[in-house]
Formats: C-alpha cells, sequence, structure tokens
C-alpha cells in the first residue's frame, strides 16, 4: 500500500509565491490555495495513492525553539495576503475528506519523517511531496521525495529516491544531515561551521563519511590546517546544527496508515466553497459535480433567452443604429469580422462577413455607445478595413480589471 504525505506549509508557500497574486471578485487571495490544489492535484495523478495525510506547522515554538533560541529566528512573519488563505486551505481540505495532521512542539517536517518510518516499518510505500530540501534525508528504498515546485504557475514534482540523490549530492541520504551540520542553513538560522560552505561541507561527508568520524580523526583527516581550524573551532557549533536539521521520526501521533483514508469529500460544501474562491476550472478537473454552485452574476432567474435572427449586412446598420447603445460580440480574424452579434433589445441579430460600408456605418456613429467584451481584436480588425471607432465605448475587460487588477481572468 501507499502513503502519501504532503507538507502543507511548504507547498502553499511555494504555490504563494510561483503564482502572481490572485483574488476573488470581492478581493479574497486565492493563489496559494490554488497552486496547492493543483500541485496535490498533479502529485496523486503521479503516485495514486491508497492513504493520504497532510502535515502543518503549529505557531507555537518547536523542540529546537528550546534547545537553540536562535532557531529560524530571522525569519520575518507569514505575508498577510498567504496568511488568509491558511484557514481556508484547512477548511477546504476537510471538505474534500483529507486528514490533516499537526503536533504542538514539531515541525510538519517532523510528521513526514514519522509517518515514514511508520511505512518502512511496515512495509508500506511513502511518497513525500514536499517543498523543503530538508526532507530529502528520509529517502530510503520504501521512501521517496517528490520535490515540489510551482513555475510560471504551473505545477512540477521531481522525483528524489537514493540514486538521483547520490547522482545529485554524491551521497546517500542520511549523510544530508552531515552535510547540514557543517555548512549551517541561512533559511532555518542553524549555524554550522563558519567558514565552509555547501561545496566544502559536501567534499568533507563524501570523504569521511560522517561528522563523527571527522572529530574522531580530527588531527589526522587530510584537510587544509584552515579547514582543520574552522571545524575545531565550531566543534559544538556543528554537533548542534545536526541535531537542529535532523528530522524527528516519532512523532506523537496516529500511525495506523488506515487512519489516513481518504473519506467521502462534503461534495457541495467543497464545491460551494470552490465557487466562492472561484476555482470554476478546478472544480471540473478535480471531478466534482457542479449542480450546487450558485454564482452572484447570473441564476436561472435572472436569465432571459432572447431569439437569435440572422439578417443581411444591409439591414443591421439600421438596426443598430436606432438604438442609443450597441452591445455586441464578435469573431475576428486578421482582415475581417466574420460573425458579430448584436442585442437590440427584443432579440439577438447575427450577421456574417460584415462588410466596410457596414462597418463604417455602426462603428463610425459617434452618436450610439459601443459596448462589448475585449475590443483589442476589433481594433486591428478595424483599421485593417479603413473603419474608424467613434462614440463613447465600454469593454467589459478593461472594467473587470480595473475593478480587480490581481483576478485570474476576466473571461465572460
Amino acid at each position: 500500500m501507499k502513503l502519501l504525505v504532503l507538507d502543507g506549509n511548504s507547498i502553499l508557500n511555494r504555490a504563494y509565491y510561483g503564482i502572481k497574486l490572485l483574488t476573488t471578485k470581492d478581493g479574497q487571495y486565492t493563489n496559494g490555495i490554488y497552486g496547492f490544489l493543483t500541485t496535490f492535484e498533479k502529485v496523486k495523478e503521479l503516485i495514486k495513492p491508497d492513504y493520504v495525510a497532510i502535515a502543518f506547522d503549529l505557531k507555537k515554538p518547536t523542540f529546537r525553539h528550546k534547545m537553540y533560541e536562535a532557531y529560524k529566528g530571522q525569519r520575518k512573519g507569514m505575508p498577510e495576503e498567504l496568511a488568509q488563505q491558511m484557514p481556508v486551505l484547512k477548511e477546504l481540505l476537510k471538505l474534500l475528506g483529507y486528514k490533516i495532521v499537526v503536533c504542538q512542539g514539531y515541525e510538519a517536517d517532523d510528521i513526514l519523517g514519522t509517518l515514514a518510518k511508520a511505512c518502512e516499518e511496515t512495509g508500506n510505500e511513502c511518497v513525500l511531496a514536499t517543498g523543503d530540501r530538508d526532507s530529502l534525508q528520509l529517502v530510503s528504498p520504501s521512501v521517496t521525495v517528490r520535490l515540489t515546485v510551482t513555475k510560471m504557475g504551473r505545477p512540477e514534482a521531481t522525483l528524489y529516491d537514493e540514486v538521483q540523490i547520490m547522482e545529485t549530492y554524491g551521497v546517500k541520504p542520511k549523510q544530508l544531515i552531515d552535510i547540514k551540520a557543517i555548512q549551517g542553513d541561512t533559511s532555518d538560522n542553524i549555524p554550522g561551521v563558519k567558514g565552509i560552505g555547501q561545496k566544502g561541507a559536501a567534499d568533507l561527508i563524501q570523504r569521511f563519511g560522517n561528522l563523527d568520524y571527522i572529530y574522531d580523526n580530527i588531527d589526522t583527516i587530510d584537510v587544509k590546517p584552515g579547514i582543520r581550524k574552522k571545524l575545531i573551532e565550531d566543534k559544538e557549533s556543528a554537533f548542534l546544527s545536526r541535531k537542529l536539521g535532523e528530522i524527528y521520526t516519532d512523532v506523537p501521533i496516529e500511525k495506523d496508515l488506515q487512519a489516513y483514508t481518504p473519506q467521502p469529500a462534503d461534495t457541495n460544501g467543497a464545491v460551494r466553497l470552490m465557487a466562492k474562491l472561484e476555482f470554476f476550472s478546478l472544480i471540473e478537473k478535480m471531478g466534482l459535480r457542479n449542480d450546487a454552485v450558485i454564482t452572484n452574476e447570473v441564476t436561472q432567474e435572472d436569465a432571459v433567452e432572447k431569439p437569435v435572427e440572422t439578417i443581411d449586412t444591409k439591414q443591421l446598420a439600421d438596426m443598430v443604429n436606432k438604438n442609443d447603445r450597441a452591445v455586441f460580440i464578435g469573431v475576428y480574424d486578421n482582415k475581417e469580422i466574420k460573425e458579430i452579434a448584436f442585442d437590440i433589445g427584443n432579440k439577438i441579430v447575427l450577421c456574417n462577413n460584415m462588410d466596410k460600408k457596414t462597418a463604417q456605418a455602426i462603428f463610425e456613429n459617434d452618436k450610439t455607445e459601443k459596448i462589448t467584451h475585449n475590443i483589442k481584436p476589433l481594433f486591428a480588425v478595424l483599421d485593417k478595413m479603413g473603419v474608424g471607432l467613434q462614440g463613447k465605448t465600454f469593454d467589459s475587460v478593461l472594467g473587470a480589471y480595473l475593478l480587480n487588477p490581481s483576478a485570474s481572468g476576466y473571461d465572460v
């Protein structure tokens, strides 16, 4: 059987920074949630898990803070635009039937490590999905990591197994702990050994195997005098850094994999929340029914059906210009207006292949206000036809952008 464990904070954080700020029409930020869900769906499709657990950090200090007060001390608080999305994501995941796992005093990494160890001890397979390379130390014959990142709005999930780690770092997964102990980690404020970076730390562990061997043989190992001096001076820091960087694998959480069996989703609740977030395409991609979606813009009671009449271009200008407003939408190619439909009040009139004379009569009439959605392609066509655009003009795309510049799109 196969367990998928997601590092919720890590994936959400990388999704937030990997996708431009998105908001609903009401101003609710959604880019982190959207990126998390697309990453989650991609990983699920890749590995097809039997069990799923989603780990999150708690705000309270962990055992590492008690061990080293400055641990992660340089980090700024989560941006408010991201913090707003965290509780909404957790609510949605619960509605979708997934188990969220937290434990006071420990980090999400430690939950990943504990569940990975549980899989190893029971002969099950474990896949860890995270944006944090620290989890690579957990890789084993039965544990792999999918290192997730969101690039240009698209999720990626690179596989790391024992072979890939050896090819990339030249060491075994567990040895990554000792590399970090020497090089430190500025993102977590882990001190390491001053003056020895990633390259130097990797060289030491590749040649001597582990931190204990290095210090047991510090006077005789083949290193430059300057490196030996730095190692001796920061010995205490190196061993402290190893403790800080090593993922704990015995967190007091449920270790029975059956506890992480996905439950039947509250489909209507999930769809309502996703509709509120304006994730309409994701509702379809995730295979959720959309009969619970009620949009605020148009309900069936508000919708009015109008007859559509196809007319000759000669009749069109007279019919349109009788009105103060010309509400229309068209299909354009490079040089002509292939199809265009106007709402003239009691019906929709459709015209195919509008000629230049008709276009001039309508679009150069400065007494009629023109209203459409996405006027940009029309500008290009009218210019090539030698037709001007006069009078008041309103483009609903530009209007929507002015109201909500960070929206993901402005489709009708």
